[in-house]
């Protein structure tokens, strides 16, 4: 039991008192003592006892001082300041498009450096402007300009003039109270329309879904397999989904609840149960009893209700997330160019060094030579291959790589059937030693060739041979 704060002084101060009386009554005696015996000596005493009690008490005030502290920093906890994410990923993002305009210089066809280039300053315009970017998606005959309409009826604030076309997909801006960002509200062509020109058109809205910040997936029944897919793709992909269940007015109560019940669950992996929304954007009219014939108001309140509290909660989110997984796409996008373009060059490589290798084999007399003359050219190839992958490799590493290359060829039984090839088309006729040594370049090319391609296979993945090793690269090629 704690005692009270006064009690806790009080006694203390008798403590003190006591002590202090104590220590007085102390040095007096001891100075009586002293001086009875030692006259001169006492003085010098006593104030010699009393510097060391000052020092004494000056060293404990210093010491706990420091004690206190120490204590105090390791009992009080200091606040942790938690990192915004929008930010962090917002810079991110940032540091991803420079990244990208570095990768984008690289790229020799002109045509697509161009439009990689559109889309990062699109890309980065956007992260500029900080809308969000709110994308209607579904079947054409899901309701969603109906949707559309309704939400511009009904959202508080101002409704811009509609950007875009209708192949492209109809864009609104909206302001929402609470809301600082800009809304811009998109409805995108239907997807799973027949013909040419559907299949165009679900690309495009496909590629506009992709790009959104928020997704409002529109359904009329239970998901078909040819909407589950491309909703569960796009939640994959981290795509925030709201999943619209529209034209409610034309089911019965119970028929209605059974709906939403079975899309909960075929979606509950990537969409909590409350963003599962049933409304009826555009009711059916109904005829009253006196025959006259009623419209009812849209029923999108909880739609409604449920975006605003997802974009004033999340919208920053939404918008940090959206825009680094767009400049990580982009700069995917770019390294399959710059692969494809790569590779391509090292063909060329690979092409070039097998005819060189065939022709100094063709015209070389010693077979011992033959080979020299191979390891050679198979090391000065690799290191223009590693050059055309912005990998630097000396003469001796070379040289390594192609004797590990060349082992692997002999333990694969490449080389001994090219060896035994040869030695039977060699004679001491000059037309078929002429024919050997054709037989001979032709077989320098091959190996060549299969040593020239797997070290592209080594070199696009960062110089490794991946799990299967050297012998399964090199066998992949063989084959």
């Amino acid at each position: 039991m704690r005692l009270p704060r006064s009690w806790s002084i009080a006694i203390g101060a008798v403590a003190i008192a006591s002590l202090t009386l104590w220590s007085i009554n102390s040095l007096y005696s001891l100075y009586v003592q002293v001086s009875w015996t030692t006259p001169w000596l006492a003085t010098p005493i006593l104030i010699g006892i009393l510097i060391l009690i000052v020092i004494a008490i000056a060293v404990s005030v210093y010491y706990l001082g420091i004690v206190r502290g120490w204590w105090g920093k390791s009992t009080t906890a200091t606040p942790r300041v938690l990192p915004k994410v929008p930010v962090e990923k917002t810079a991110a993002a940032t540091a991803n498009l420079q990244a990208i305009d570095l990768q984008l210089a690289q790229i020799q066809d002109e045509v697509s450096r161009q439009a990689l280039l559109a889309k990062s300053r699109e890309i980065a315009e956007n992260l500029a402007r900080g809308q969000i970017r709110v994308v209607v998606f579904g079947t054409g005959s899901a309701g969603k300009t109906s949707l559309i309409n309704a939400i511009i009826g009904r959202i508080v604030g101002e409704v811009g003039a509609p950007m875009g076309t209708t192949t492209r997909g109809e864009t609104y801006t909206l302001e929402l109270k609470g809301l600082d960002r800009q809304i811009l509200l998109t409805d995108t062509p239907g997807i799973l329309e027949a013909g040419i020109e559907g299949t165009q058109r679900e690309a495009i809205a496909r590629e506009l879904a992709t790009a959104a910040d928020l997704l409002l997936f529109v359904v009329d029944n239970d998901l078909r397999a040819s909407e589950y897919t491309p909703l569960m793709g796009l939640a994959e992909i981290g795509k925030r989904s709201l999943l619209v269940f529209n034209k409610t007015d034309l089911y019965p109560p119970l028929d209605r609840e059974r709906i939403v019940a079975q899309l909960q669950k075929r979606v509950q992996s990537e969409i909590e149960a409350q963003d599962v929304i049933a409304i009826a954007a555009n009711p059916q009219p109904v005829r009253l009893e006196s025959g006259e014939m009623f419209a009812p108001d849209p029923d999108i309140f909880p739609l409604i209700r449920r975006l605003a509290a997802v974009l004033r909660a999340e919208g920053e989110e939404l918008v940090a997330d959206n825009i680094l997984l767009q400049s990580q796409r982009l700069g995917a996008e770019a390294r399959e160019l710059i692969d494809a373009q790569r590779q391509r060059q090292a063909e060329k490589v690979v092409n070039r060094y097998q005819w060189i290798g065939a022709g100094v084999v063709t015209v070389t007399p010693l077979p011992v030579v033959d080979f020299l003359a191979t390891a050679a050219i198979n090391t000065q190839m690799i290191i223009e291959i590693g050059k055309v992958y912005d990998c630097n490799l000396n003469k001796d590493t070379a040289q390594e790589l192609a004797l590990s290359l060349g082992k692997t060829l002999t333990s694969l039984g490449i080389v001994k059937g090219a060896i035994q090839l040869v030695s039977t088309a060699l004679t001491v006729n000059v037309t078929t030693y002429a024919l050997g040594k054709g037989i001979q370049g032709i077989v320098a090319a091959y190996l060549t060739r299969i040593a020239g391609r797997s070290f592209i296979t080594y070199f696009q993945q960062d110089r490794s041979w991946g799990d299967g090793g050297m012998a399964e690269a090199v066998q992949q090629q063989f084959q």
